[in-house]
């Protein structure tokens, strides 16, 4: 379900209404701006949103009837603490209206996304999930994994629960159907089968080893197999093993018994059997001491695609059904749902839930809880893996707190740090030179939070690790002073870790005082008089001050892995970068010039270099070059 940027696609009606009072935030000024609302507002299906003085979503709400809903705010008295408190900090409301309450419901899930309010239950994990696409543009058509927006044409099948069970899924369809797997330019150019036919997980349609008919018939068991109809897959399979093996043909009978294998393989990696379930989403909830997680399942074609524990923020007071239900609506918000949803208990609007996801999709959604069979059974054993995975994160969770308050004793800060931020340079010899930064919580890494620096400063001289942190440092907290002055969106660090010694803290804490900023913890970690050897990392401290810990010190254990993880992903992101910038060509910075006449210039002259010393005659002679491309070309090298 894609996420449009505005709400135009519901027809509605937009208005902001607002109250200027005091800042300070008690419940008669709330009060008085929701009245004020109030007054102008129609009994009509819609979405509301409640602001701060400043401007900020405090709460994301849809109602049946906007008059009637927003109405129960001012009656203070009947509303937990909770909500008491987003009153009290009410100082306007946006209302938005719809066609009907459905509709309402889709667009209070991509404003909560939008704005993740304060007030609002959130899914912390909005990470996209993968997919396996077989694609439809091609006479010889591509099995690969995919995330993000579905813009290909192609049978999408999944969510998959993680990276890791769609790649095991595909390695064995690959070995089950031999479909190929590379790209499009790349089998263009094969003049010979590469490695993937050698090793049986391609049937080679690049050079010709099969055919456009034969490669179909492949392409419509993958697409059987991956609808649920494995033992008809198999059954085709025996009996052409059977057929070879009585034709004498024993290597086709080996290579289709290696085929069956692969399968078998796929059928007995179910963990969990879902067998005549068909395509379902299954979730249950579980509570300890306030703090909820949420297990899902999730069955494709009968079969088994992984399951993934979910972790809502903003639950505290909120009751476990209404937990459950704007969880639903949220993940629904990106993830296609299938025709049916298996949840562990009753939720008041799951006519409404399965009807809004339905119009979205363009077929009956249900939502509903099994009572007997291998629903219920999978129902049962999702609620298990919930209350585990929830006691695991409790424990954890101990064990982060600890590590925390011993980080914030190491340091000498106030209390444990809610925001640790990591930052670490990577270049080879100046070249493709970026920073990178980790963000790590008490809940762990915050991945959706790191951030890439490309560094882009005429002034940074390449290789310069200090001024590379100097341009990193004044970047990040340049913006965060202009978009955040008064700090109270979490997203200040109190905790700043720089994998350097003391000249790229000394860079650092230049950027800050220049920037006014004195508050904030700066702590370089150095590799230590052994130089690479674990344990004997050195801390130094804004003061001057140097510290080393015992290596058997669990807090040790924890920084290094703080720093570890964004050498991981300031490696990772110049690897990337590097790689783009071999595929690159001079002529990419000619403008006018796409990649089909770039390709034919390349194709016509054979270098880059060869395209800029050539004469403008020679350049129209090209073909597919205009002369006024080629005069293009040919001014942008030439000066002109």
């Amino acid at each position: 379900m894609s996420s449009p940027n505005t709400p135009d696609r519901f027809n509605e009606e937009q208005a902001t209404f607002t109250v200027r009072g005091t800042d300070v935030p008690d419940l008669e000024a709330g009060v008085a701006a929701i009245r004020n609302v109030l007054a102008t507002l129609p009994a009509r299906p819609g979405v509301y949103r409640m602001q701060d003085a400043r401007g900020d979503v405090l709460y994301v709400g849809k109602a049946r009837a906007l008059k009637n809903r927003v109405n129960n705010y001012t009656q203070v008295d009947r509303l937990p603490r909770r909500l008491q408190r987003m009153v009290a900090q009410t100082r306007s409301m946006t209302i938005v209206t719809t066609n009907n309450e459905a509709e309402a419901l889709l667009l209070e899930a991509q404003l909560i996304k939008r704005y993740r309010p304060a007030y609002n239950v959130l899914l912390r994990d909005d990470k996209s999930f993968p997919f396996i696409l077989l694609r439809a543009d091609h006479e010889y058509p591509r099995i690969q994994k995919h995330r993000g927006a579905r813009r290909a044409r192609g049978n999408y099948y999944g969510p998959f629960a993680s990276a890791g069970s769609v790649n095991n899924t595909l390695n064995a369809l690959q070995k089950l159907f031999l479909l190929r797997s590379c790209t499009d330019s790349f089998f263009k150019t094969r003049d010979r089968p590469c490695l993937l036919y050698q090793i049986k997980r391609c049937s080679a349609p690049c050079v010709g080893r099969i055919s456009q008919e034969d490669y179909a018939d492949l392409i419509a068991d993958a697409k059987a197999f991956l609808a649920g109809k494995s033992t008809q897959v198999q059954a085709k399979l025996g009996g052409q093993m059977q057929a070879a093996a009585e034709n004498m043909d024993f290597e086709l009978a080996a290579i289709i018994r290696d085929r069956l294998k692969a399968l078998t393989f796929i059928q007995g990696s179910q963990a969990i059997n879902a067998e005549g379930v068909g395509d379902a989403d299954i979730f249950a909830l579980a509570n300890k001491n306030g703090v909820m997680g949420i297990q899902a399942f999730f069955i494709r074609g009968g079969q088994n695609w992984g399951h993934r524990s979910f972790f809502p923020a903003h639950t505290n007071d909120v009751p476990e059904g209404e937990v459950l239900a704007s969880f639903l609506v949220q993940f629904y918000e990106e993830v296609p749902p299938p025709r049916s949803i298996f949840v562990d208990r009753e939720l008041e609007e799951a006519a409404l839930l399965g009807e809004a996801l339905g119009n979205a999709v363009g077929f009956k959604v249900s939502l509903s809880v099994p009572q007997r069979g291998t629903r219920r059974r999978l129902l049962d054993q999702a609620k298990r893996n919930a209350e585990e995975a929830l006691d695991r994160r409790l424990a954890e969770s101990t064990t982060q707190a600890k590590l925390l308050r011993e980080v914030a004793d190491l340091f000498e800060l106030p209390e444990p740090p809610d925001r640790i931020e990591i930052y670490d340079n990577s270049h080879i010899q100046g070249t493709n030179a970026l920073g990178a930064m980790v963000v790590a919580g008490p809940e762990g890494f915050r991945k959706g939070q790191y951030r890439k620096f490309n560094i882009r400063d005429a002034k940074t001289i390449p290789g310069d690790d200090f001024g590379m942190m100097r341009e990193v440092f004044a970047r990040r907290f340049a913006r965060a002073q202009a978009e955040d002055p008064d700090r109270d969106s979490g997203e200040w660090p109190d905790l700043v870790l720089i994998d350097g010694g003391r000249g790229q803290l000394n860079a650092a804490k230049g950027v800050l005082e220049e920037l006014g900023i004195e508050d904030v913890c700066l702590v370089g970690v150095a590799k230590g008089p052994d130089h690479g050897r674990e344990g004997r990392e050195v801390f130094h401290l804004m003061d001057g001050r140097e510290l080393t810990l015992p290596t058997n010190a669990p807090v040790l254990f924890y920084l290094q892995r703080l720093r570890d993880e964004v050498h991981r992903f300031a490696i990772g992101a110049h690897r990337a970068k590097r790689a783009k910038a071999i595929g690159a060509s001079p002529l990419d910075e000619v403008p006018g010039i796409g990649p089909a006449r770039k390709k034919a210039l390349l194709m016509h002259f054979g270098t880059g270099r060869a395209v800029r010393n050539a004469s403008l005659e020679d350049l129209q002679k090209a073909p597919g070059v205009s002369a006024l491309v080629a005069r293009q070309v040919y001014d942008f090298y030439h000066g002109r």
